[in-house]
């Protein structure tokens, strides 16, 4: 045991405790990491670095769930319907970036349902070269993001959120699916895309 030599010992007066440094708790992470992007499967190609375009936000408890016959917004019991005005070249994009506005906002991947009217998304097309047993199973698990095209959207369970790009084919496909999407949807309904032409196919849906 060495000596401390230098200088007067300093001992608590009698009665009284010495204070003890009280530890600091670490700054707390601003955010949690959220539930998983819509990565599945190998990897889901990367949404289009920053873009300016405008996306919408989700309105909480706007509407009751379920999910109800077509019919107007002001419907308690159909979705809320939000429209994204975008040409068919910039539908997907406008509807990424609105799916990442909903993950921001807090909502669970497995939420939301992208249907697309013409060019698959590459997500989709990339899961589909696996075989079409195990992408359609990645809905069933329902725990990510799911994209599929609208040709396929009676296949499609209903989800919380569906977000259309109207990406082309603005005929039959448009007009069939946009009313069969609106069913799926139990509280919002998002299309990007014409809004002549969205507007016509959900008015003749209902």
């Amino acid at each position: 045991m060495h000596e401390s030599a230098q200088g007067p010992r300093v001992t608590p007066a009698a009665g009284r405790t010495a204070p003890t440094p009280r530890p600091v708790p670490g700054p707390r992470s601003a955010a949690t990491p959220r539930p998983g992007r819509p990565v599945p499967g190998p990897a889901r190609p990367a949404p289009p670095a920053q873009r300016a375009h405008p996306a919408p936000a989700p309105g909480p408890g706007s509407a009751a769930p379920g999910s109800a016959p077509a019919g107007r917004s002001e419907n308690r019991s159909a979705p809320q319907l939000q429209l994204i005005p975008a040409p068919a070249g910039g539908a997907l994009d406008a509807a990424e970036e609105a799916v990442d506005l909903l993950l921001e906002s807090g909502r669970a991947p497995g939420d939301i349902l992208v249907l697309t009217t013409g060019e698959q998304h590459p997500w989709a097309a990339h899961e589909l070269s696996f075989g079409e047993a195990a992408y359609w199973a990645q809905q069933d698990a329902g725990d990510d993001v799911f994209f599929a095209d609208a040709s396929a959207v009676d296949r499609a369970k209903p989800r919380p959120v569906v977000v259309v790009a109207v990406n082309g084919d603005a005929g039959e496909t448009v007009a069939r699916a946009l009313p069969v999407a609106r069913d799926r949807a139990a509280a919002l309904l998002i299309v990007c895309g014409d809004p002549q032409t969205i507007n016509s196919a959900l008015g003749a849906g209902v």
